[in-house]
């Protein structure tokens, strides 16, 4: 069969189905809630603290505020949530399950995150939500992580740049983005009672870029976390949100608590916090803002404060008249659905990471395959908040019958002879991560077990992966005859598996976290507290019950996250971050800076140019993603051995080449200066690097800096 990448690179255009309206600034709208606010009493304020009926911001319908819709959101649009009297509602008779975040993560490519927040942002104006609650862009530190397939990976410039295209054309559809979880949120062990203790350069350089890169795009709300940071709750903490979020990173917008996660309201009334969600009564608060107010502990002045970002947000975007006239449901956008399912599609396609191949993928047209594990029946996905129901779902079955037709046969659970007379396996494994818990970073030993027969029965074994993060794979990683991560890829996600098992698709994918040889390798190794077992809080029992009792989570390795840690503890992993292979070859060549004479120098008012040629010098057209790394010679302080600083995805037919170039600033190469409260670029030499994981470096130079 001729092998062939398939056009997902020419994204689905979606952007003419609605219009983006321009926007007032904020100021103006600020000035507008003020008016509104003068004719609120004081019960219609202390009501606009909180929000109302467990999934909408609050309103005084008298006073022309309606109550706005907001849903749950990770793999699209969560069609059915749970109301106070624990009915349900259903916004829509269905929207796209997606592929997981961390899946769109691995496609390196910001074009399809604008296609996949625009699709998002459509489905949930379809469905009558003024705000998503998301995206999710909490940094991968820690594998166990039950919510790593919501996010972005391990680095944060990666994060950056697809969250920034992600939320803008979300944005541009009139729905509302809700960055979360801010900040520190790097495991969900009784998330409700972890402090995560991070340095300030860690805090600066890590882990709110992709926060700060939302707030430049334009997101109109930022949701706070469940864990404390430095010794106080996020979601009440006057230096997360006031100093840090609102003073340093510049956002104005609309800031709302995680659900429950409160505990303090004269200290949520002053630290910056807008709304405390989902509002419903908590025996945990011993007293309410009614009661701050009645004893003069808090003013109605700090009320008005508090609220009046909510109203100002809801003004500058429209949402009020939208509601007002009846025009939140735009039914019309049902139509766009096929385009949704092809960007759900594009995003599996591009995302799936091949690991292994000793030459057996793509399948031949002659090869018999026998596909064994308890994956092949069902769409895998995450679970929590971001499980979406989707539709015309695709399981793994149904796609290779249609395809391989009698080449193909199922086995839940085979026997070694069955392996062994086999002329292909593909085993099909994987973890089911959820929100609320931490799961081992072995699988499940049933799984792990399959695995391992599989590979030693049968040398024709193909192992395809669906999970959300890293998972222990030392054992049999280099005895299998190719390894697919497949993540959790959407409802039609595993058509797009199935084509790049049979090189319909040639896969592009690159890792966006290292996956480690063993967890004891990872700087999160000694995160659950002493005394407590993942085994032992399997599913966290107990993780809605607030207990005045803390554990602290101590982030050691500062600004040495993922790739970073392990380069510079001379630590090899498994598989690096950035890494993925691909049915062709590329090369890249020599690394040149475009600079007069020979002294390559960079100052303020001259950026330098670094290119090189990547050529295609297989027999298949390909993409590959062309990595810029920076590290500083003789840094003054603790440095990364390098950090990515840009990236891009080229895609090319047999034979062709083209030069990719960056441009290099001083900003690129600075660091967050913690005795100054400033970004610092040092005078000096650095190294440029051009390679296609952080691991694999094809050229390199040097430049000067002044």
């Amino acid at each position: 069969m001729k092998r062939f990448l398939l056009s997902i690179f020419a994204l689905v255009a979606t952007l003419s189905a609605v219009e983006a309206q321009p926007l007032m600034s904020y100021e103006e709208a600020e000035a507008k809630a003020n008016e509104v606010i003068k004719s609120l009493t004081l019960d219609e304020k202390l009501a606009m603290t909180q929000g109302y009926n467990r999934f909408f911001l609050p309103g005084a319908p008298e006073k022309g505020l309606p109550y706005i819709y907001t849903t749950d959101a990770s793999m699209g649009v969560k069609n059915k949530q749970r109301m106070h009297d624990n009915s349900m509602i259903k916004m829509a008779e269905r929207t796209t399950q997606f592929p997981a975040f961390i899946m769109l993560a691995a496609t390196f490519n910001p074009d399809l995150a604008g296609a996949y927040g625009h699709a998002v942002g459509e489905e949930a104006r379809m469905a009558g939500a003024g705000v998503i609650l998301g995206p999710g862009i909490n940094i991968y530190r820690n594998a166990r992580c039950g919510r790593n397939f919501e996010y972005l990976g391990e680095d944060p410039h990666l994060a950056s740049a697809l969250v920034a295209r992600y939320i803008s054309e979300m944005q541009l559809t009139g729905t509302l983005a809700c960055a979360k979880h801010f900040l520190g949120n790097q495991t969900e062990f009784y998330r409700r009672r972890s402090n995560s203790i991070i340095d300030e350069r860690a805090v600066m350089e890590i882990y709110t870029p992709a926060f700060k890169a939302a707030i430049d795009a334009g997101v109109a709300t930022i949701m706070t976390a469940y864990n404390q940071l430095n010794g106080e709750w996020t979601g009440q903490s006057k230096e997360v949100i006031t100093d840090l979020l609102r003073g340093r990173l510049g956002f104005k917008g609309l800031v709302m608590s995680d659900w429950n996660s409160i505990y303090d309201w004269e200290k949520v009334i002053r630290s910056g916090q807008n709304l405390d969600m989902p509002g419903e009564p908590a025996f945990y608060l011993k007293k309410r803002p009614r009661d701050l107010v009645a004893e003069g502990t808090i003013s109605e002045q700090e009320i008005e404060d508090m609220i009046r970002p909510t109203i100002a947000t809801c003004i500058r975007w429209g949402l009020y008249d939208r509601y007002n006239s009846g025009r939140q449901y735009d039914l019309s956008l049902e139509a766009q659905l096929p385009a949704h399912k092809q960007v759900s599609y594009n995003v599996a396609a591009e995302g799936a990471v091949l690991l292994e191949n000793n030459g057996i993928l793509p399948l031949s047209a002659e090869r018999k395959v026998l596909v064994v594990g308890k994956w092949i029946d069902k769409v895998p996905h995450g679970g929590g908040a971001a499980r979406v129901t989707g539709y015309d779902h695709r399981p793994l079955k149904d796609v290779m019958s249609e395809q391989l037709g009698s080449r193909v046969s199922f086995v839940e659970k085979p026997t070694e002879a069955q392996l062994k007379e086999a002329d292909v396996v593909l085993c099909v494994t994987g973890t089911s991560d959820s929100e609320s818990t931490e799961r081992p970073f072995e699988m499940e030993k049933e799984d792990e077990a399959l695995v391992r027969l599989a590979v030693k029965s049968n040398p024709n074994t193909v192992v395809l992966v669906h999970s959300g993060s890293a998972i222990n794979m030392s054992a049999w990683a280099d005895k299998c005859a190719a390894l697919l991560y497949g993540w959790y890829p959407g409802q039609n996600g595993e058509e797009a598996i199935c084509d790049i098992l049979t090189g319909k698709v040639n896969p592009s994918g690159k890792l966006p976290m290292t996956i480690e040889r063993d967890f004891k390798d990872s700087p999160a190794v000694g995160s659950v507290p002493e005394g407590f077992s993942l085994a032992k809080a399997k599913g966290n029992p107990n993780e809605k019950a607030f207990h005045p009792w803390t554990y602290d989570v101590h982030y050691d390795e500062g600004v040495l996250v993922g790739y970073r840690w392990y380069e510079s503890k001379g630590i090899k992993p498994l598989y690096p971050f950035g890494y993925g292979l691909s049915y062709t070859t590329f090369s890249l060549g020599k690394a040149k800076v475009e600079a007069k004479g020979k002294v390559k120098v960079l100052t303020d008012e001259k950026p330098l140019r670094i290119s090189a040629e990547v050529a295609n010098t297989g027999n298949v057209a390909g993409a590959e993603v062309v990595q810029l790394y920076v590290s500083e010679n003789n840094p003054t302080v603790v440095r990364p051995v390098k950090e990515l600083k840009a990236f891009k995805k080229v895609v090319l037919d047999p034979g062709k080449r083209e030069v990719v170039s960056f441009e290099v600033d001083k900003s690129m190469l600075a660091f967050w200066n913690d005795q100054t409260d400033a970004w610092q670029t040092n005078a000096g030499e650095y190294t440029l690097s051009l390679g296609t994981s952080s691991a694999d470096i094809a050229a390199t130079l040097s430049i000067e800096v002044r």
